[in-house]
């Protein structure tokens, strides 16, 4: 594709003259802005590819995929035999929610409360995996499992009792009071998703019925498919066997929230897509000076009868050698920052005392990566291809020159 003496060439324009001091700095800065465009756009994919995969997890982890709530008093029983007859393959379990205040002591704290069948629930199976303290072999009746998060605001461990006050009220000598339960921790998890691990107590279901006073008519089935992705489409084939349900999927409950994290990707993409164009376009400046400066050199050549598409060449591939390299740099430097960004991120905020990424903010307690090859390798074909359109133009103008003038003005 370059014969020896392009090569020629374009290896002695990558190595400037002193008195050329100027365009090594421009040369330089096109190098280090392409590299660190490419690493950058590169980590931020991975994290924001890592965010979504492990918030998907979690979030499969910690919720049912379709969830049946009754509008009115109905046979819930009757209608999950219907459903195990029909779909042999879901795993299927009653629930009750509720919203109730914790209270230990001083400290109080506003929970959800959520009864569940510890033997078919997948929720808890998932937890299981996740405990810090006890375990869930005792969790029946007077029993509660409670986050960690949570667990230290209301300064209990295992062993210990909590006050649960529910929002329905009960009669007494002095008149209606809400109604209030003492349980024991059986067991203390971590779910690495904060929100989740700060908010939330299970309750065997039978307490919780009558915690909060409710039938077998009035608990909501929960649905876990093999393949959670297509949860929406059971969803609407199973509102036809039963209108007294409403029924939503966990993408139902999610869908705004995956809607922004692919938009914020989709932008940060095009921001730092930005930097490697102006990158690129120190390349333009770097080329058109070097064109400047070698005048008469490309005058020279030509008399001597070097075609204009070998001049053309060799300038085209000094600037393509420092996208080439610098876009290779970058991949390699990005895929290292990628591996290991929760170590460094652990190392920034021990050293200085900074905390980055926040888990009351960012749900989760670890800055997660998730390098997507594919990705990776479209990134660094599209820096390539940035840099060669950069190339080409000025190498295209030096091949352009007319010798005769060229040299009457030099």
């Amino acid at each position: 594709m370059f014969n020896k003496a392009e090569r020629i060439i374009a290896l002695r324009n990558l190595r400037p003259k002193r008195k050329e001091g100027f365009l090594k700095v421009i040369s330089i800065f096109s190098f280090l802005g392409i590299m660190l465009g490419v690493a950058v756009l590169i980590i931020v994919m991975s994290v924001m590819n890592g965010f979504r995969t492990d918030l998907t997890n979690k979030i499969l982890g910690l919720n049912p995929h379709i969830t049946a709530k009754p509008y009115q008093v109905t046979k819930g029983e009757n209608f999950k035999l219907l459903l195990k007859k029909r779909y042999k393959d879901f795993k299927i379990s009653e629930s009750l929610t509720g919203e109730g205040v914790a209270i230990n002591k001083e400290n109080t704290k506003g929970v959800l409360i959520k009864g569940v069948n510890i033997k078919e629930n997948n929720n808890i199976k998932f937890l299981q995996e996740k405990i810090l303290a006890g375990d869930f072999k005792n969790f029946n009746s007077g029993k509660i499992i409670l986050g960690n998060e949570l667990a230290l605001t209301l300064e209990v461990s295992v062993g210990d009792n909590i006050s649960l006050m529910s929002s329905t009220f009960i009669n007494t000598p002095i008149g209606k009071i809400p109604k209030q339960e003492i349980y024991k921790v059986s067991a203390i998890f971590n779910s690495g998703f904060y929100e989740f691990d700060q908010n939330i107590i299970f309750l065997n279901i039978s307490d919780a019925m009558g915690f909060f006073e409710k039938t077998k008519e009035d608990l909501s089935l929960e649905i876990y498919l093999d393949k959670p992705i297509k949860a929406d489409f059971y969803k609407k084939e199973i509102e036809k066997l039963n209108e007294n349900y409403y029924l939503y999927s966990w993408t139902d409950l999610n869908r705004s929230f995956f809607g922004a994290l692919k938009v914020e990707r989709n932008v940060m993409f095009v921001i730092l897509t930005l930097i490697i164009i102006v990158a690129a376009f120190n390349i333009i400046s770097g080329l058109t000076i070097l064109i400047k400066n070698k005048t008469k050199e490309i005058a020279i050549l030509k008399t001597l009868g070097l075609s204009n598409s070998s001049i053309t060449k060799s300038f085209f591939l000094t600037g393509f050698t420092i996208g080439f390299f610098a876009s290779i740099t970058g991949v390699f430097l990005g895929i290292i920052f990628s591996f290991y960004i929760e170590e460094i991120r652990y190392f920034v905020s021990t050293v200085f005392g900074l905390e980055i990424f926040p888990a009351d903010i960012y749900i989760l307690d670890k800055m997660p990566s998730e390098i997507n090859f594919f990705s990776t390798f479209f990134i660094f074909l599209f820096s390539i291809l940035i840099t060669s359109v950069a190339s080409f133009f000025p190498a295209k103008a030096a091949a352009t020159m007319n010798p005769i003038k060229a040299l009457k003005y030099e």
